[in-house]
């Protein structure tokens, strides 16, 4: 740390540096932008397979838990859940190609 003053002076603006900043600020604006996300909410097709989801899995949960039950009143294990969880089965199938077989709006 001297006293003395520096012998350089410091460098002053340059134009060059100014534009390049105003392209390199217009060039992240436009780089924001486009990595902006374009849907709000969810998609039409992400509501569309959680609609088969659930079909598919409440017509196999719901064939086996009356299956269940009807074995247990009956006595007839396993027989009551094997054809119920079928029929189950058969009924999301079903389900699914209706919903599949619907034209979209």
């Amino acid at each position: 740390m001297s006293d003395e003053p520096p012998t350089r002076d410091s460098i002053g603006e340059d134009a060059r540096i100014g534009a390049l900043e105003e392209r390199l600020r217009a060039a992240q604006e436009r780089e924001d932008q486009r990595n902006r996300p374009r849907a709000q909410g969810t998609d039409a097709n992400y509501r569309l397979g959680n609609r088969v989801l659930a079909e598919l899995l409440g017509g196999m949960l719901g064939g086996a838990v009356i299956g269940w039950v009807i074995d247990a009143f009956a006595g007839t294990a396993p027989w009551g859940l094997m054809v119920m969880l079928f029929l189950g089965i058969g009924v999301a199938f079903r389900n699914i190609f209706r919903i599949a077989s619907r034209r979209p709006d």
